[in-house]
């Protein structure tokens, strides 16, 4: 029988959970009360034990390292706690995040058991911010934004692109179809166009190279979730973004009209305030995200 592994040393253990959390040797070193080269020596000695690569160049965590942070956390915790003292009860970290309601429901929720079990001691706080608007929320400390590009005055890293497709309901079809593959004018002026500021139609047309007009008329939402909903009742046809519409695709409530999908120009965003990576939970939540929708 072959021996079990070796425990890694607490040292090297307190100086990776420190590094992950602060996101800096120096800030770790100081933490700790040693130099920095012994943090660097320690968590070397760690990553050579385990036969692992821990962190990236920048500090933040590899696959592995994120895998291991939960069990070192939960560890650590346990040593803690000293007999004869459970009178004292450690409030989880707090995350205050905002985010639009279809991302939130076809993308985030699906995933957060990954976040729970890789930081148990973050509590998520989730509130619905309104695609494409201008308002901030002030009590929020990472917030999910739709638009073009980065907002002015945050800093945001892109989690999603997408691309889109025409997409409405088997029995709309059926009724007013066939519709080709949605690439001709004439075809395309037989269909109720469902509207979104969200994704206009004028990226579909100029990809096909028709001289067409936003529509003016017509059921409009600005949520991708309810442009799908609306559309699977009936409404007409409506430009689906592919990645936050597959569910509706899955069940078959929505049919695709063409084979082919257009880049959108609109991206989902995490963005904050300058500075709010200093704390260690946003910091491992923007991580995570990044690297789960990678």
């Amino acid at each position: 029988m072959s021996p079990p592994p070796r425990i890694p040393p607490i040292q090297c253990l307190l100086a990776f959970e420190a590094v992950s959390r602060l996101r800096s040797v120096n800030l770790a070193s100081e933490e700790l009360a040693v130099t920095p080269s012994a943090v660097s020596h320690r968590i070397r000695q760690l990553e050579s034990q385990l036969g692992l690569k821990l962190f990236k160049r920048d500090f933040s965590l590899t696959a592995d390292g994120l895998a291991y942070l939960g069990p070192v956390r939960q560890g650590l915790k346990s040593l803690q706690q000293v007999p004869g003292r459970a009178d004292h009860v450690e409030r989880p970290v707090r995350l205050r995040l905002a985010v639009t309601p279809t991302f939130s429901r076809q993308i985030l929720l699906p995933r957060l058991a990954l976040f729970r079990h890789a930081y148990p001691d973050i509590e998520l706080v989730m509130q619905v911010s309104v695609p494409l608007g201008d308002q901030k929320h002030d009590d929020a400390d990472l917030e999910v934004r739709y638009s073009l590009g980065p907002l002015p005055g945050m800093e945001c890293r892109r989690v999603l692109s997408d691309e889109v497709t025409p997409v409405c309901s088997p029995e709309y079809l059926h009724e007013f179809g066939p519709f080709g593959e949605f690439d001709r004018a004439e075809d395309i002026a037989r269909a109720r166009l469902i509207r979104s500021p969200l994704d206009p139609w004028n990226t579909w047309f100029q990809a096909h190279g028709l001289l067409l007009s936003e529509p003016r008329e017509g059921a409009q939402f600005n949520d991708v979730g309810l442009v799908a909903d609306a559309a699977a009742a009936g409404f007409g046809v409506a430009l689906m973004r592919m990645k936050l519409g597959l569910m509706w695709l899955d069940s078959g409530r929505l049919l695709r009209l063409s084979p082919r999908t257009v880049p959108s120009p609109f991206h989902h965003w995490l963005c904050w305030r300058p500075g709010t990576l200093e704390r260690w939970e946003c910091a491992a939540f923007v991580d995570w995200l990044v690297r789960v929708l990678a």
